[in-house]
């Protein structure tokens, strides 16, 4: 499955548009990883427990987004974007979305 943040595809030429397409995922760390990211956010620098829980978050959103892509016929998401947000204090919310769409080798 193809998947590029732009509207075209080196090479390829879009021969059918399946419409949008997404995948969502809803993390939260538990209570030792928010007290770890705690103390570290006294001290400044990166907070790599919610760092790596939201690379994670990313990871399992594009293939959320991929496998629907795939149940929608699409062979490519084009003009794929991430969106993000907090629910609460304790979690995160990540969304992988684009456009669904079925691509050919061009020429």
């Amino acid at each position: 499955m193809l998947v590029t943040t732009s509207e075209n595809i080196a090479g390829f030429r879009i021969v059918e548009t399946k419409g949008q397409v997404f995948g969502v995922v809803v993390r939260s760390r538990g209570a030792a990883g928010n007290l770890m990211a705690g103390l570290r956010s006294i001290v400044g620098g990166e907070i790599k427990e919610y760092t790596q829980m939201l690379e994670e978050a990313r990871r399992h959103a594009v293939d959320r987004m991929v496998k629907n892509a795939q149940v929608m016929g699409a062979n490519a998401v084009i003009m794929m974007r991430f969106d993000s947000s907090e629910m609460g204090q304790t979690m995160s919310e990540v969304v992988a979305y684009g456009t669904a769409v079925t691509a050919e080798a061009a020429g």
